[in-house]
């Protein structure tokens, strides 16, 4: 047998749409969306660049040029916010690779440049001392570090996609925003079950409850039982609800993992959590699995 490790996921933003720190919600935080999954001997992995990025870029190690990947979901602002406020790519010799879905009228290079340049922000991404390099996905499986990335479209607004990322034995599933397809909805695409499938994490898009989805059904998002639905259909052992609206203070999403715990019976699923800034959760990895 190979010796295990220990794989990390840490939750630096949780948040959808917009940054929206408070007393009110100081428990599960207020930046918007970023993770990082760190092991042993490998370069991090983020998944999206949301405002929680900075408070990433706060515990990297300075006495070393950054080496990293990022995983980006889509191109809302909620999701990108963080680059030029990541402090690691203020460093020369630093380099992040960045994936992230093609785009339907340019590239995604020009794109990022597009948004990270005067009047939006005071300097261009080319500014920055560290060096940035961007590959677009679609439908794709490709490698980083150890890591087998598969990079699947996902139905939202604009060009999305989800990520399952397996290393050592461990399957972390990301799936930001996701598009419920309708009032009370239980079919889950065949294409979304199988980026799922058996994973050891699942972390998803969880913004809204029925009320408001009914009132937002079109803006690109699901409620907490969708994604129960998405686990419990999947196979997944952990579900981390995730991209919780602005609105919702600590005791609303407190609520919502409630009734999201409830709505898990007969779905397989063995833990529901809501994800919060600072969480880390630990998975042991081994090679020869």
């Amino acid at each position: 047998m190979g010796a295990s490790s220990v794989l990390n996921v840490t939750f630096y933003g949780v948040r959808g749409s917009t940054p929206c720190s408070s007393d009110a919600n100081r428990r599960y935080g207020g930046n918007t969306s970023c993770v990082v999954i760190e092991s042993p001997g490998q370069d991090p992995i983020v998944l999206d660049l949301g405002t929680g990025l900075r408070f990433f870029g706060m515990t990297v190690p300075c006495d070393q040029p950054f080496r990293g990947t990022a995983l980006v979901s889509h191109l809302h602002w909620d999701h990108v916010q963080g680059v030029p406020f990541f402090s690691p790519m203020l460093c020369e010799g630093a380099q992040l690779n960045v994936y992230g879905p093609r785009q339907e009228d340019c590239t995604l290079t020009e794109a990022v440049k597009a948004f990270i340049q005067p009047p939006y922000f005071p300097v261009g991404i080319e500014e920055l001392a560290g060096e940035f390099n961007f590959f677009e996905v679609e439908n794709d499986v490709f490698q980083v570090g150890d890591a087998t990335v598969t990079a699947a479209p996902i139905p939202h607004r604009g060009p999305t996609v989800g990520y399952r990322i397996e290393s050592q034995g461990v399957v972390i599933v990301y799936i930001s925003d996701h598009q419920q397809p309708g009032p009370e909805a239980t079919e889950v695409s065949a294409e979304v079950r199988a980026l799922c499938a058996d994973a050891d994490l699942l972390i998803h898009d969880a913004q809204y409850d029925p009320e408001e989805y009914l009132l937002r059904s079109d803006w690109g998002h699901c409620t907490s039982d969708y994604a129960v639905e998405v686990a419990g259909q999947s196979g997944v052992n952990r579900l981390a609800l995730f991209h919780h609206d602005p609105s919702h203070d600590d005791d609303r999403v407190d609520e919502m993992l409630m009734q999201a715990r409830q709505h898990k019976a007969g779905s397989g699923l063995q833990e529901i959590l809501a994800a919060s800034e600072g969480l880390t959760l630990s998975f042991e990895s081994d090679p020869l699995r």
